[in-house]
């Protein structure tokens, strides 16, 4: 397989696994492109090489930049901004964690913390039953936030370690 045949492949994977993972096709597609270029790319170069329109580049390169994946760049003597991709995937996949956290876990936490507090749970079963529902709801969820809080501040080394002792265990308990 060629260079340029294995980047299109990539990109395109990229962009279908992004689908899965709750951002768009696009946005991963730029993310994908940024990741496997050597130099800092310009939104109209970004534009050419993924045939996109000026205000889809610059919406998804916003986006990236929110989830700090990708950050600007100037080149000197240039006015045109460039773009680069984090290239440790462990600090992508830590980015990742952070930011789904912040906008996903941490909004069902505070949900679930403000429709634990209903009237009557003393004397209506319905009600009891209700908040045991949200109360288990809460500690997995909280479980999970915990985990992946840890998962965040852990050395990439140890947490390959960790992993490679769980499979081994595993392996030795089939």
């Amino acid at each position: 397989m060629k260079l340029d045949e294995a980047k299109e492949r990539f990109i395109q994977s990229w962009g279908a696994l992004g689908s899965n993972w709750g951002i768009n096709r696009t946005m991963a597609q730029i993310h994908a492109l940024l990741l496997v270029a050597p130099e800092p790319l310009s939104s109209e170069e970004v534009m050419a090489m993924l045939s996109i329109s000026r205000g889809n580049a610059n919406m998804n390169l916003r986006a990236l930049i929110d989830w700090g994946l990708v950050r600007k760049e100037h080149k000197s003597g240039e006015r045109r901004e460039y773009f680069v991709a984090e290239k440790d995937i462990w600090r992508v996949a830590m980015q990742v964690i952070v930011e789904r956290r912040k906008r996903e876990i941490a909004p069902v936490l505070q949900m679930l913390a403000e429709v634990r507090d209903v009237e009557g749970k003393d004397e209506n079963p319905e009600v009891q039953s209700f908040i045991a529902s949200v109360e288990n709801l809460d500690t997995i969820v909280g479980q999970a936030d915990a985990f992946l809080d840890l998962l965040v501040k852990a050395d990439q080394n140890w947490f390959a370690n960790t992993l490679l002792k769980l499979f081994k265990k595993e392996k030795v308990n089939s």
